[in-house]
């Protein structure tokens, strides 16, 4: 059974003329894995959230039921919290692009979308306020100024540090999406 936060764990034959190699472009999809420091950060928060339902457990057959109703709420909310993290990133159909974030999702049809580029340019570094010499896949709009570029992805955050040729694939499938979809 496929995963749907793991699009982009089946090879394709690059040979063929199709650079996008999707059957249902209406669905949205990750055009890349998810790195190591996001999958392990998850599964980190998911092995805590283990504990706390074990605890749930202990408090249901020593103490209340509300006692351990809040703990096994609070377990819920771990769990949750290791789900968000897993669906972060940039998703791509056939509808618009699509940046998903920890608080907010933030969709954008093709129709709005003036480029997608890759930039040289300094990057925070796993999301903190520490910024490093880096590249950024950058979102030019039609409605907005050139000064105001949000980034989609970069060389150093949780899905692609240290790992630049992975980042070169994500972006040029990116690329390709919105390419495809600007031409008509």
């Amino acid at each position: 059974m496929p995963l749907p936060f793991l699009t982009a764990d089946r090879a394709f034959d690059t040979a063929d003329d199709v650079a996008l190699p999707f059957d249902d472009r209406d669905r949205w999809r990750r055009p890349y894995r998810p790195g190591p420091w996001r999958v392990g950060v998850a599964a980190i928060w998911l092995l805590l959230a283990s504990y706390v339902l074990f605890a749930a457990v202990i408090i249901a057959l020593t103490d209340t039921l509300t006692a351990a109703g809040v703990v096994f709420g609070i377990a819920l909310a771990i769990i949750a919290i290791a789900l968000r993290l897993l669906r972060m990133g940039v998703w791509v159909s056939a509808h618009g692009l699509r940046q998903v974030r920890f608080l907010h999702t933030r969709t954008l049809p093709w129709e709005r979308v003036s480029a997608v580029r890759t930039v040289q340019q300094p990057v925070r570094w796993l999301g903190l306020p520490r910024t490093v010499q880096g590249q950024a896949l950058i979102l030019v709009r039609k409605d907005r100024p050139a000064d105001d570029l949000p980034t989609l992805l970069t060389t150093h955050n949780s899905d692609f540090l240290a790992r630049p040729t992975a980042f070169d694939r994500a972006a040029d499938a990116v690329e390709a999406w919105a390419e495809e979809y600007q031409r008509g």
